[in-house]
């Protein structure tokens, strides 16, 4: 790992982590239960958010990666306290949605 609640300004990366040349942003999402899951709480602002500090994070650690993800992990917290874990790799492209 990399880093973890990285922020700047009014940015915040949840994850930074690598693997090889590889630079993954992580963003990490909790719900209790709902009808809603967790991943639906990616709004397209919330991933123009983390563009901007995926670009501050880049330009304050440069030579750190040679490639870049979005990635999402998701906790669905169900009423019997069990927990349901999810990983997105490249869970979106900029503004794109998964």
């Amino acid at each position: 790992m990399l880093d973890r609640n990285w922020r700047r300004g009014r940015y915040e990366l949840d994850l930074i982590v690598r693997r090889r040349g590889l630079v993954a942003f992580v963003e990490v999402k909790t719900r209790r239960s709902s009808v809603e899951p967790s991943a639906s709480a990616l709004v397209p602002a919330q991933r123009r958010r983390i563009r901007r500090a995926a670009e501050a994070w880049i330009h304050a650690h440069p030579g750190l990666g040679e490639e870049f993800r979005f990635d999402l992990v998701t906790v669905d917290l169900d009423p019997d306290s069990s927990r349901r874990v999810r990983h997105f790799p490249e869970a979106f492209y900029g503004d794109e949605a998964w």
